[in-house]
């Protein structure tokens, strides 16, 4: 199978699975405030990425790589095009929108069905296939990236693939974004 075919099962899997609700203990964490994103913002986002890449036996979740985080790395770096961090950082505003007007909440306190019927129904309008696809994209990039870009912690991510990572690795001093700067 090549990396396109790959791709485009995992973001129809992602966009078909029903998602189990978060733990009681992750629900009752007080979300971080990231380099971009604000706690709210952080909490919403996480709840997407639960819902399109859910935990299961033996197999890593969007919280078990540090996708938000990995999210929001990204969403810092100077570099990434501004009508990429715009687009994320609207569909989180018009999601929780839409969340508020059918259901009187915010989309991270609704229950799985809501989330779920909401993910559906943005895929119809003009920028929702963009946007979770995008979210997808930076998921599976935390699922499968080196652990110095800040996903796949302790290459949990490549254990559960039965990868081993090519060499050499990034090191801190040459990571994407260092290079070429004294």
């Amino acid at each position: 199978m090549n990396r396109r075919d790959f791709l485009r099962r995992a973001c129809l899997a992602a966009l078909t699975t029903r998602i189990p609700t978060r733990s009681p203990a992750a629900a009752a964490q007080e979300p971080p405030r990231g380099r971009v994103l604000d706690a709210h913002q952080w909490r919403t986002i996480a709840t997407v990425q639960d819902h399109l890449l859910p935990a299961e036996p033996g197999a890593p979740g969007s919280s078990d790589i540090h996708a938000t985080a990995y999210l929001d790395g990204v969403l810092a770096d100077p570099e990434l095009d501004p009508e990429v961090r715009s687009l994320i950082l609207n569909g989180i505003g018009w999601l929780d929108e839409l969340a508020q007007e059918g259901h009187g909440r915010p989309f991270a306190d609704l229950a799985p069905e809501p989330r779920e019927e909401l993910l559906r129904g943005i895929v119809d309008r003009p920028t929702g296939d963009l946007w979770l696809s995008t979210l997808i994209d930076y998921s599976l990039e935390a699922l499968l990236g080196d652990p110095l870009y800040g996903g796949n912690p302790g290459g949990i991510g490549w254990a559960w693939l039965e990868h081993n990572p090519g060499l050499p690795r990034p090191t801190p001093a040459n990571l994407y974004g260092r290079l070429g700067k004294a």
